[in-house]
Order: C-alpha cells, then sequence, then structure tokens
C-alpha cells in the first residue's frame, strides 16, 4: 500500500481489507518510512506535526494485542485539543469522532518539552527538558479489522494515533524537584477510568515501561535511531502511552480518568458532529 493509499484509508475512516503484516511488511524501519511519507504528505497539505505518540508501552496488554515492544507515531494540530484552563481544577473537553476508524480511548500522561534533549540524555537532562505535564486522553485507532495486526502494521499506521486531549497542565517541578522524585511518583501513582460514571479499570504508571518518563526515555533514543524522523523540539506535546486497556468508544459517551494527587482528573464527551 503506498503513502497516498494509507493517507486515503486514514481520511476516509476505511479498513485496510488486507491481511495482518501485509500493509506493515516484515521490517520495522521500512514501516517506519512509510509512516514518514505519509506524514510528509499531511505537511504539504497544511497540517502541522505538534509532537509525538508512544504506544504499546503498557507491558499488561502486549500479549492481548501480540505486540511486544514500543511503538511510536506523530501528533498533529488537526487531533490535538488542550481543556479549557479557566476554571481551576476541572479538565474537561470533548474528542469529535469522526473519520476515525475503530476508536478506542486510553488514559495517559502528556509531557510538554520545553528544550530539545541533549544527545544519549540521563533521566535527569530528560527530565530538565520537560515543561509540564497533564493527564490525557488519547484516542487510537486500527485500519485493520478487529485491531488484528502486526508490530509493522501500527508503525505504517501512523503509530494508530488519531486525538488526543490534554487536560490541566501541572509545572513539572511544581511536582518533583528531580528525575528520581518524578519518576517514583509516576510509577507510584494510579488511575481509575470510568465510563458513563461507572468505573471500568483502574492502571498504574508502573505499567508504562516503569513510569512515562522511562517511555520518554525509551522513544526519544528509538526516534534518533529512525532516519528521516524529526527530533523533539521546544513545545512538543509526547503522550506515553495507556495506563489501562484501550476502551471502544462510541459518540455520545462520557469518560473520566481520575489519577492519584496532585496529577489530577480528566473529564471527556464524545461527538460525532
Amino acid at each position: 500500500m503506498t503513502p497516498e493509499q494509507l493517507l486515503q484509508h486514514h481520511d476516509e475512516a476505511r479498513l485496510w481489507g488486507q491481511t495482518p503484516g501485509t500493509v506493515g511488511g516484515p521490517d520495522a524501519a521500512a514501516a517506519y518510512q512509510k509512516a514518514l511519507a505519509v506524514r510528509q504528505l499531511r505537511q504539504q497539505r497544511g497540517e502541522v506535526p505538534k509532537g509525538y505518540k508512544i504506544g504499546f508501552t503498557n507491558r499488561t496488554i502486549w500479549q492481548r494485542y501480540e505486540v511486544f515492544g514500543p511503538m511510536w507515531g506523530t501528533v498533529w494540530n488537526t487531533g490535538l485539543v488542550f481543556c479549557d484552563e479557566s476554571a481551576p481544577g476541572l479538565g474537561q473537553g470533548s474528542i469529535d469522532l469522526r473519520h476515525t476508524c475503530q476508536p478506542r480511548l486510553e488514559p495517559e500522561i502528556v509531557f510538554g518539552m520545553r528544550s530539545t534533549p541533549p544527545a544519549d540524555p540521563s533521566l535527569q537532562q530528560l527530565f530538565e527538558a520537560i515543561d509540564w505535564l497533564a493527564p490525557g486522553f488519547e484516542v487510537v485507532q486500527s485500519h485493520a479489522l478487529d485491531w488484528k495486526f502486526t508490530a509493522t502494521d501500527t508503525m505504517a499506521d501512523s503509530g494508530l494515533h488519531a486525538r488526543l486531549l490534554v487536560g490541566l497542565r501541572l509545572p513539572v517541578r511544581s511536582l518533583a524537584t528531580d528525575a528520581l522524585a518524578l519518576n517514583e511518583l509516576l510509577s507510584q501513582a494510579q488511575v481509575t477510568l470510568f465510563k458513563n460514571g461507572q468505573a471500568v479499570e483502574q492502571g498504574t504508571g508502573a505499567n508504562v515501561l516503569d513510569s512515562p518518563l522511562n517511555a520518554l526515555s525509551h522513544f526519544l533514543k528509538e526516534l534518533r535511531q529512525c532516519p528521516g524522523a524529526t527530533d523533539l523540539q521546544a513545545g512538543d506535546v509526547v503522550t506515553t502511552g495507556t495506563w489501562t486497556d484501550a476502551w471502544p468508544l462510541q459518540a455520545g459517551e462520557s469518560w473520566r480518568a481520575e489519577f492519584s494527587a496532585p496529577l489530577g482528573s480528566l473529564n471527556a464527551r464524545m461527538l460525532s458532529t
């Protein structure tokens, strides 16, 4: 499948209709080059990259999806929304599900970068390059029927990314004095996910490669080994992977993620108009 065909399926929310592994192929590096070609097409028509998503950092769901390592994709201005911060403590917003394919919801922690990390950064240097963090809802999607894919399929499929709602942003230095303290805070934190007011699952930051900061470190190494990939920039957002399973979505539903203090909570209404 060409990059133009991949983009067409994305725009039309249309299934590929091919057996798992056909689109992504046998080679991860080649699958990422397909995704980068799609990224270039999207930029050519005016879309703006705003950062990255990291997927499959949660080891507890690897067996379910038969994907046994992280991958990544681009976050776009056309799918990125920030909650209104005029009402302190109320992280709420809406997510438009139009033109998404088999959408699912993931509660995550999102980082906002204040600078490009140095080469081969330590966790402390990575901490110093972060400006803020926030609760987030990523809507992921798959163009493979019933979410039956190979790892390379997910790489070619833009990292399965569709939307990102970012909750109330917290200055990282208000939460932790250094990388060690942030790692401990995030790895011990928990989240409870609610659908229409009913709790459906609990998760923990330790699910995400032991902590979201570790996930960011792993991702940066992978990104910098990918020919043609754009490095992290000041102002980029990076969503670091789901703390629970990915939950199927329908328009009209209300979802809430309650993270351990002081990370806050996030409320979202699913829309189709």
